[in-house]
């Protein structure tokens, strides 16, 4: 039966700015007993790229009795600095595995060839999408050859990567991978993808997925999940792409209605497709946009139009409430335990 979990941001910092600028440790744990008693979730990925952010969460999620995937981020790192970083972290969630009776899955790294440098040309994790995005990426033979020949790196850094984690870490290993990137999985145990369902593969989507069963071990959508206005679940994983970074505050883009039934509809749909390709586990993405803020009566200001919540930040910070979508997964998983 599919698990259903949620991802939970410690802060992953990049570009200049921090998705989490507080992180306070009674908040931390009081969050993640709501994500195993409220959502009823049987597990939870814990994600940022500090080091000591992760621990701390990590050790929370496990205290209230969730299964923890244990989720570094590295940003804008060449290889040999991100397998030392991962190195690190897998020795870190090592003591953690070994002090509890719940089940610590190690995520090396998140799609590491566009978040990470040597694959994708550009030095920032924003260039780099640049590249991803731009149609000539897929169509210029000339920029289809330097693709090609950074991702042929892809190979041996894999190799490098999880046998230095293996070392160092005696539990399950998974990588979230990018659905565009080639992942040798014999290397891992378990199948690991971010899969975003949008318009321009939805009639595609579930057949990509059950393509990851032919390795013959679990599969795990690490994420999963759209924003919270109409027609954010077409845009997928770049539904946050409406936020005009480039003023202060920031602002969102053009109009957009308001619509948390978006999620809803998009989280009900997708998890009905994994069901039917009897996939091990989905971890929505995520549980708060900590720096997206709701403000209902400022819609060029309402970021959290552009966040993957599950519950919608006040304006100061300090406070959230449920979004429809809360209360549809925490029912979803009811279903199943």
């Amino acid at each position: 039966m599919l698990a259903l979990g949620v991802n939970y941001d410690t802060g992953l910092t990049f570009d200049g700015r921090s998705t989490r600028n507080r992180f306070a440790e009674d908040r931390v744990r009081d969050e993640l007993r709501i994500i195993a008693d409220e959502l009823h979730a049987p597990a939870v990925r814990v994600s940022g790229n500090d080091l000591d952010r992760l621990t701390i969460a990590g050790a929370a999620a496990l205290e209230a009795g969730l299964d923890l995937w244990f989720s570094p981020i590295p940003m804008d790192l060449a290889p040999d600095e991100f397998i030392a970083f991962l190195t690190d972290c897998a020795t870190r969630a090592e003591t953690l595995r070994k002090d509890s009776a719940q089940e610590v899955v190690l995520v090396l790294g998140c799609e590491l060839s566009i978040f990470c440098k040597g694959f994708i040309p550009g030095q920032t994790n924003g260039e780099r999408i640049a590249v991803m995005t731009d149609p000539a990426t897929w169509t210029d033979p000339g920029k289809v050859e330097e693709l090609q020949a950074g991702m042929a790196l892809w190979a041996d850094v894999q190799n490098r990567l999880v046998a230095a984690a293996r070392k160092a870490f005696n539990g399950r290993i998974t990588y979230a991978a990018g659905m565009w990137e080639d992942v040798d999985w014999s290397l891992y145990d378990i199948v690991g993808i971010d899969a975003y369902r949008d318009a321009q593969n939805a009639a595609t989507f579930g057949e990509e997925l059950a393509g990851r069963l032919k390795w013959g071990k679990p599969v795990a959508v690490t994420e999963f999940g759209c924003c919270t206005y109409k027609g954010a679940g077409d845009k997928g994983g770049i539904g946050w792409a409406i936020v005009d970074r480039s003023v202060r505050p920031p602002a969102i883009k053009g109009t957009f209605e308001r619509d948390e039934e978006e999620q809803v509809s998009y989280l009900r749909e997708v998890v009905e497709e994994f069901d039917r390709i009897e996939l091990a586990a989905a971890f929505w993405f995520s549980f708060a946009g900590y720096e997206l803020p709701h403000r209902p009566d400022d819609p060029e200001h309402d970021l959290d139009l552009s966040a993957y919540g599950l519950v919608a930040m006040d304006p100061d910070g300090t406070n959230w409430r449920h979004k429809r979508a809360f209360e549809a997964l925490a029912e979803l998983n009811e279903r199943r335990n």
